[in-house]
């Protein structure tokens, strides 16, 4: 037959349960037909001992980048998308990218704490990491309740990005923790209006009360039950921290009850934000969250704060820089590792990376074209490795799930959670005829995370071939460079 046919490998489909040897065939960015002695076509890639699977999809990736796309492609992702934050405005990002062009599917939410910071400072400036960094100089938006006026300007601003096709609303609650039960009600109900969910960083982590993870997650359900918002907890893991299990049955609890909370995780112990977040200014920092200072660590050069006051002065300087905190020591302590699995292995959650963007030693932003990446190009492992890294360790070392559950949880559970609101999300994650040709061969006995906190911009390995919208992106583990395969993931402009 015509078109690309992946012959000979091991197919594995949550959506139809297949798991054994057979052929996909690819015709105009569709996958065509699954099974065997599908034949040649146009293009036979020979996938014999590969694991052949939908691609991996991300729901929470901040990176939305050409570099960042790359590194995604060789952990197996074929969608990458940013919903915890979003962007704001919705449709010129689009419209940017439609007009350079993108490695990966991409798309994005409606950004809250934009609208936050337009509706409350006057400012116009567009979403960034800079531009956030830039933002929290100005208190006004992350510790004060909006009035009744503002509440009006967030509520108009975020309405115009779901019309303009946002995926949803990213709720960046933890960075402007002041923001009133009201003020998020009318945010929920706004969303349930356009039957699209919520991505939330909970307000609060810490384990005691008050302000307390638990405390998050107890508004986070009840704004699920007063609304009915799809409300999707965005990285339980580092949203839980030590108070994992607390929280689980919490929302274990929800969920049975019929509330329309979703959940996801990524594969470490360790998180990574920008300096200038409120939660580190915490006068109560340390006994709030059982770590030290030195567990917030610069990710330009490794630098490890000492206190309270170096870390604040360090804030006013360079809000925007990105930093990692060590919260869960997987690597030396077996309950923490207990914690983490917890959330990991959250039955029906997505394993989502919190990708972070790739940044120089002088602090900016890498946008550019060159692959490899530089070498002073630092990030977070996680935006290189968190697929392949579950795979390797929770699938293939520990066998904690099976391989088909464990790519449920990299493709279709993340294409379920956005199918209701994001039609362009139905034919994603399977492997069907009919469903869009965005596929992973793998190899099962390699596939590994090789990104280090001391060496983040390694590329993962295993992934011998991407295909992304129909088109070879890598091939025999070689990327092309010059490919711009990927589509836009939206909502129908006009909010239909």
């Amino acid at each position: 037959m015509g078109g690309l046919v992946i012959s000979g490998g091991r197919v594995v489909d949550p959506a139809s349960g297949m798991d054994a040897t057979g052929d996909v065939a690819v015709v105009d960015g569709k996958i065509a037909a699954v099974g065997t002695g599908l034949g040649s076509g146009e293009r036979t890639i020979d996938a014999t001992g590969l694991v052949v699977a939908p691609g991996f999809i991300d729901l929470h990736a901040h990176g939305q980048s050409i570099p960042a796309d790359r590194m995604q492609a060789f952990d197996g992702v074929t969608t990458t998308l940013d919903l915890e934050a979003g962007v704001l405005p919705v449709a010129s990002w689009y419209r940017r990218w439609a007009e350079r062009g993108r490695v990966l599917n991409y798309g994005a939410a409606a950004n809250w704490a934009f609208a936050r910071i337009g509706a409350m400072t006057g400012s116009n400036a567009e979403s960034s990491l800079e531009a956030f960094g830039n933002a929290m100089r100005d208190r006004r938006w992350i510790d004060n309740v909006a009035s009744d006026t503002e509440v009006a300007g967030i509520l108009d601003r975020l309405s115009i990005g779901l019309n303009e096709g946002g995926i949803g609303i990213g709720i960046l609650n933890a960075y402007a923790p002041g923001a009133g039960v009201q003020e998020l009600t009318a945010v929920c109900q706004l969303a349930k209006a356009h039957e699209v969910p919520t991505f939330t960083h909970v307000a609060y982590m810490s384990r005691v009360d008050p302000e307390s993870a638990v405390e998050a997650y107890i508004r986070l359900i009840g704004y699920a039950g007063a609304t009915g918002a799809h409300m999707h907890i965005c990285h339980f893991n580092s949203s839980s921290k030590t108070d994992t299990e607390r929280c689980a049955a919490l929302i274990k609890k929800a969920q049975a009850q019929g509330l329309p909370i979703t959940v996801e995780a990524y594969p470490y112990g360790t998180g990574s934000t920008v300096l200038a977040a409120a939660f580190f200014s915490d006068p109560e920092f340390v006994a709030r969250n059982g770590t030290g200072y030195d567990s917030v660590q610069r990710v330009t050069d490794g630098y490890r704060f000492r206190d309270r006051e170096e870390l604040l002065k360090a804030q006013a300087e360079e809000p925007s820089t990105l930093v990692l905190w060590h919260v869960l020591d997987v690597e030396n302590n077996a309950h923490h590792r207990d914690l983490l699995d917890m959330s990991v292995l959250y039955p029906g959650g997505a394993i989502a990376s919190d990708a972070m963007p790739w940044t120089l030693s002088n602090g900016s932003v890498y946008t550019g074209d060159a692959w490899p990446l530089p070498d002073d190009a630092t990030s977070h492992p996680r935006s290189a490795g968190c697929f392949t890294r579950f795979i390797r360790e929770w699938v293939r070392e520990r066998r904690t799930v099976s391989l088909m559950e464990g790519i449920r949880k990299c493709a279709l559970i993340p294409a379920e959670i956005l199918s209701v609101s994001t039609p362009a999300m139905r034919n994603k994650g399977r492997l069907q005829p009919g469903a869009d040709a965005d596929i992973v061969a793998f190899d099962f006995e390699t596939i590994s995370d090789r990104a280090t906190f001391s060496q983040m911009n390694r590329p993962s390995e295993g992934v011998k071939h991407l295909v992304v919208s129909g088109e070879m992106l890598i091939t025999d583990g070689v990327m092309d460079v010059a490919a711009r395969p990927g589509k836009p993931v939206r909502r129908p402009v006009g909010g239909a």
